[in-house]
């Protein structure tokens, strides 16, 4: 608010014009009705906390143009403090007067010299704000100060403690890294010897496997030496219980078929019945005897789908057929049953056709017990003895025939092929029989 017509060059104090609104508001409560100036009767009706925070720039605008109610309210405050009052009239100012209320007085009552009094006022109140300000600033200097000595000391205790730290850090590290490297040598050791025994290893696996492989071999040969010593001794026997060698019983069976090759020879070539004529002086080359080596007419291959017909034509020949390896290329669809029982029904009908002796070898390596087998006639029906295969019992019954006696063995299995034509047989695909077979 201006008080320049009053004398006043700036506006009253802050704290002086605060204190002068709370005394007028008081005030202001007291009067009656009437007496209350017009721009204040709604003031006059709040709540007495309320009117000087509410109402102070009216009331500070009534105090500084209504001289009747600034009077009222200097009445007020010369009742409070008389002594201040009358101090201010005489144009002294009590040593111990607040300046703020001396200052407030001077405004209210308007004694001589009141500018004077309200500048002083003002002056004291800015030099005592400016004291109390710089006693806190020298307090809030002198405070920090000491929370400055206080965080250098905490910061110096924890430099000291993150020092010992450090250098307990630095010794447990030097400490980890001489371990890791001795763990890193200790595992290149470790892995090196580990790469040492896995190369014996598989050197002693290799070298085991070998020696196991060639043990196999040799105790399957002898097995093999074994189980024929065993079938000659009991072929041995065999015939001389009967009251005859098993080398009778081969001449006989070569001396049958010696006879019959001769007796087909005369009746295709047409011989006299004479034994001997002019021309049997003649020195040559007589034809051989029918064997598997030496087919009648002419050399057929193993696929020759008349092999087979000319083998069967040739006297006391023995056929001898893989009865497995025959039905699983024919039908192996069928059980083992199945097919046993259609392949010796096409051989027992194939025996009375061409009246040739025919053995049949069944693989009994894996039976639990006898097989019952009802056998056509003219077809002998073998199994082979546990522990054997097939293909051993089809190399027995060709060994055990006599050199010279025509065998022909029935089976695709190349192994069995070629180790019968060793011995003197005639390998036969199973197409072949399957194809013969099929013509009834």
């Amino acid at each position: 608010m201006s008080s320049a017509g009053e004398g006043l060059s700036r506006p009253l104090p802050e704290q002086v014009r605060l204190h002068v609104v709370e005394l007028a508001a008081q005030v202001l409560g007291s009067m009656q009705p009437a007496a209350i100036p017009p721009p204040l009767k709604g003031i006059a009706r709040f709540d007495p906390r309320k009117r000087a925070r509410l109402g102070s720039a009216p009331i500070a605008a009534q105090l500084e143009t209504d001289k009747e109610f600034r009077e009222i309210v200097a009445e007020t405050l010369q009742e409070a403090w008389p002594e201040l009052v009358a101090s201010l009239e005489e144009g002294n100012v009590p040593p111990a007067a607040e300046p703020v209320l001396v200052a407030a007085a001077a405004y209210l009552t308007r004694p001589p010299g009141w500018p004077e009094l309200v500048e002083t006022a003002r002056s004291d109140l800015e030099q005592a704000a400016a004291t109390a300000e710089g006693n806190a600033q020298e307090q809030t200097v002198v405070r920090l100060r000491e929370q400055i000595a206080a965080q250098k000391a905490a910061a110096k205790d924890e430099s000291d403690r993150l020092r010992e730290q450090l250098k307990t850090s630095k010794a447990e590290i030097a400490d980890l890294r001489r371990r890791l490297h001795d763990a890193r040598e200790r595992t290149r050791v470790a892995e090196e010897s580990a790469a040492e025994l896995r190369a014996r290893e598989q050197e002693a696996r290799a070298a085991v496997t070998s020696a196991t492989s060639a043990a196999e071999s040799e105790l399957r040969k002898l097995r093999e030496r074994l189980a024929d010593a065993e079938r000659q001794v009991e072929a041995g026997r065999r015939a001389a219980r009967e009251g005859r060698s098993i080398e009778d019983a081969r001449v006989r069976v070569l001396l049958d078929s010696l006879q019959d090759a001769a007796a087909g020879l005369r009746g295709e070539l047409a011989l006299p019945v004479a034994i001997s004529r002019p021309a049997d002086s003649v020195t040559a080359v007589s034809p051989g005897r029918p064997s598997v080596r030496a087919v009648p007419a002419r050399a057929l291959a193993d696929d020759d789908p008349a092999l087979l017909d000319q083998l069967l034509a040739i006297p006391h020949l023995h056929l001898v057929v893989d009865g497995y390896n025959v039905t699983k290329s024919g039908y192996p669809t069928l059980t083992l049953i199945d097919q046993r029982s259609r392949l010796l029904t096409g051989l027992g009908g194939l025996a009375v056709q061409t009246r040739v002796e025919v053995t049949c070898a069944f693989d009994g390596a894996e039976l639990n017990g006898p097989v019952h087998v009802s056998a056509p006639r003219g077809v002998r029906v073998l199994f082979s003895a546990p522990g054997e295969i097939a293909d051993d019992l089809i190399r027995q019954l060709v060994r055990a025939e006599p050199p010279g006696r025509a065998v022909a063995v029935v089976s695709s299995d190349r192994e069995v092929a070629e180790s019968v034509r060793r011995m003197g047989a005639r390998p036969v695909p199973a197409t072949l029989l399957l194809r013969r077979l099929g013509r009834g």
